[in-house]
């Protein structure tokens, strides 16, 4: 199966001269992929102490990646954090580089996370982070003055040591934002007095300008739900009521007498949603606040909103999705007075994707960039970019349509309005030519060296920050080369190569969801290339139907059918190979994560893999099966393991549970350590456990 690559597009109209107008790259971050489906073992390196991949290796600081987490602060100078702590401004028009903070500041301050205001003159230090939920954390806030490091506390009017919810910069000088039990701060300065913007806060029922479980993990993928106007002079937030949606309960069982249990809103299917207002806060003067309402035929059912863009001071872009998923609209919202009005509507008679993406505006806001589904004859739909322009004959949009094929667009970068330029990543790679010709920029600059990439243009879109997420270095400038990594998977290189053995073992991993990719050109080292490297182990992934980045016909085929056709892949993909000759048919393993371990749970209960397995020639089909639970995850509750395992014992399984107690959904780094160490040794234990002899073994038993 080819690989999903990532790779940065431009489209112009045909006739123009685009040759003087190609942006330099910066490249960010360069590490090794590893490819999916393949037989790997150690090649040593002459004078190499120990060339096998351990556990151990992988939570080695020189196995892990350095993301310097660069971003543009104008349009020649970028600021980023080098691999020895220091926050770097680099100016490479001029090429000069300057420290704005050193890692010792970092180390003095016990920081964990930290932000430069607007005007680089104060840095917003955060430390005792404590995480919450994928995205969301807790933590004490210092303000600290670069040039004269003064420090004070960041707190609350008349409250000492503040635990706050959220806290940073806003677009302009020295504005700040912080949220305390649920209600929104401001300050204009770093010396103003506190503003309360809110009062409605309430612990777990009402939350302003920060998302609730739900629009944190699901809508959003994000914990800030507020949106500065470009000129900071106002602020967009929801307030997020969960009065109605019932609540679940996370029990904690260690460090007190007797346990305690943590409520959180959580809604089931069937259960109530949570009900959303989009506000608007005047920021300079008296405060006045407008709400931004729905389409009316929206009013009165459950929606979502699901994406919140400004487009100028006055004028914010927002998406309203309808409960089910089957319906959106996109409006352009005047805040001054809080009407809006729809630019573009989609419907489907499945769900909708993508729902959450930004639609890129022109500067007057009368013409703007989306992905869209569009048909490619019987192959059925992919996501291209779609050009909506403002119809004076009704509220729709004209729609015209800049790309095509059987190959998606996965996400639109910028426009570029005085060369016509669009630049977009997509999981193509040839360059087209056509009304709208579409050119690689990095294919042609780094063939053969870096297939997958993230990227960020510049604001007068002539350069862009590229981040390489697989493969090898490529020849430019280099903000972080990732070297100790590159160094360590040198020592412990992974090749193909003959071995002497005939049979290699067979682990299948399912770790996505619906609308996830598991093969691709991003690099991953994870407990299973330990496998790969030390047990003759041939790890395989498989994306069938309901994964993403191959169009809807292949995505909406799980539609209603979850764990049913993805099984079937699954099945399809061991079949054939068990068939290759290098395979130990007898031993198998199948590992999933989340959703991936529902469809293992689903496989091990299909009698077409049984008889899948019996007509290859096993003798007997024999399932060992290890349960593994993280007792305060917010995602996947205790009570679906207990109904697992209450079924488990009725019908006399052979199982083995192993429970990480107090720990979320994300395991701390310990936890991964066991986890890692404990997968490793299962899957070894298991294979030895059902191993069957080789030919040569074979041979020697029929002599005697």
């Amino acid at each position: 199966m080819e690989k999903i690559k990532s790779q940065i597009h431009m489209t112009l109209p045909e006739s123009r001269n685009y040759k003087g107008i190609a942006i330099s790259l910066l490249v960010i971050v360069a590490v090794c992929s590893l490819i999916t489906m393949s037989v790997f073992v150690l090649t040593p390196v002459p004078g190499a102490a120990n060339s096998r991949l351990t556990v151990w290796d992988l939570f080695k600081p020189e196995f892990a990646v350095h993301d310097p987490k660069a971003r543009w602060i104008g349009d020649a100078e970028v600021l980023y954090r080098n691999r020895d702590g220091h926050v770097i401004k680099f100016n490479f028009a001029l090429n000069e580089t300057d420290i704005i903070l050193r890692n010792s500041t970092f180390v003095a301050f016990k920081v964990a996370k930290y932000s430069l205001s607007p005007d680089m003159k104060y840095v917003l230090f955060a430390y005792d982070v404590k995480q919450v939920y994928r995205h969301s954390y807790t933590a004490s806030y210092i303000v600290y003055n670069i040039h004269t490091r003064e420090v004070w506390e960041l707190n609350p009017p008349e409250v000492q040591n503040a635990v706050l919810q959220h806290a940073s910069w806003g677009v302009q000088g020295q504005q700040l934002i912080y949220i305390f039990e649920n209600n929104i701060y401001y300050q204009s300065d770093v010396r103003s007095n506190s503003l309360r913007i809110t009062s409605s806060g309430e612990e777990r029922v009402i939350f302003n300008g920060i998302a609730d479980w739900l629009y944190e993990e699901e809508i959003l993928h994000s914990h800030i739900t507020h949106w500065w106007s470009p000129d900071g002079e106002r602020l967009a937030f929801l307030m997020i009521n969960d009065t109605l949606v019932p609540n679940m309960f996370l029990p904690q069982f260690t460090g007190s007498t007797y346990p305690k249990s943590q409520e959180y809103p959580y809604p089931k299917a069937g259960q109530p949603n949570p009900v959303v207002r989009l506000l608007v806060v005047n920021l300079y003067g008296p405060t006045h606040t407008v709400e931004l309402l729905p389409p009316e035929s929206f009013r009165g059912r459950e929606y979502y909103v699901v994406m919140v863009k400004w487009i100028s001071s006055n004028h914010a872009a927002v998406r309203w999705l309808t409960r089910a998923q089957n319906a959106s609209f996109l409006t352009v919202c005047d805040v001054t007075v809080g009407s809006c009005l729809q630019r573009h509507e989609e419907t489907s008679d499945l769900w909708l994707t993508r729902q959450d993406q930004e639609p890129v505006f022109s500067k007057d806001g009368n013409r703007f960039f989306l992905t869209i589904p569009v048909k490619q004859g019987g192959q059925g739909e992919f996501h291209h970019i779609a050009m909506f322009t403002k119809s004076f004959r009704s509220d729709q949009s004209d729609v015209r349509h800049l790309t095509s094929g059987n190959w998606e667009v996965t996400k639109i970068l910028a426009y570029d309005e005085d060369a016509r330029a669009k630049y977009f990543l997509s999981s193509f790679s040839a360059s087209t030519t056509g009304l709208f010709s579409r050119r690689c920029l990095t294919c042609d600059l780094n063939r053969e060296e870096c297939t997958f990439f993230d990227a960020d243009i510049s604001p007068n879109k002539q350069h862009v920050l590229l981040q390489c997420k697989g493969m090898r270095l490529v020849p430019y400038f280099i903000l972080d080369s990732n070297m100790p990594l590159r160094a360590a998977l040198e020592i412990k290189k992974i090749s193909q190569t003959d071995v002497r053995i005939s049979f290699y073992l067979l682990s299948l991993v399912l770790d996505g969801a619906p609308g996830s990719q598991s093969v691709s050109d991003k690099y991953e080292l994870g407990w299973d290339s330990v496998l790969v490297s030390c047990d003759e182990v041939i790890v395989a992934r498989l994306d069938g139907r309901g994964t993403g980045f191959r169009g809807q016909m292949v995505l909406q085929q799980v539609h209603q059918r979850l764990g049913t056709v993805e099984v079937q892949d699954q099945i399809a993909a061991l079949e054939y190979l068990m068939t290759l000759p290098y395979i130990d048919r007898a031993r198998i393993g199948i590992y999933g994560k989340g959703y991936g371990a529902y469809l293992t749970l689903m496989l091990l209960r299909s009698t077409a893999l049984i008889q899948c397995d019996g007509g290859l020639g096993a003798a007997e089909t024999t399932f060992c099966l290890f349960i593994m639970f993280f007792s305060f995850s917010a995602n996947v509750h205790f009570q679906h393991s207990a109904e697992l395992i209450k079924h488990l014992i009725k019908i006399g399984a052979n199982y083995t549970m192993q429970i990480y107690p107090d720990e979320g959904h994300f395991l701390s780094l310990k936890g991964e350590q066991h986890l890692s160490e404990s997968l490793v040794g299962y899957f070894r234990t298991c294979f030895q456990d059902f191993s069957t002899p080789l030919p040569e073994e074979l041979g020697k038993e029929e002599d005697d």
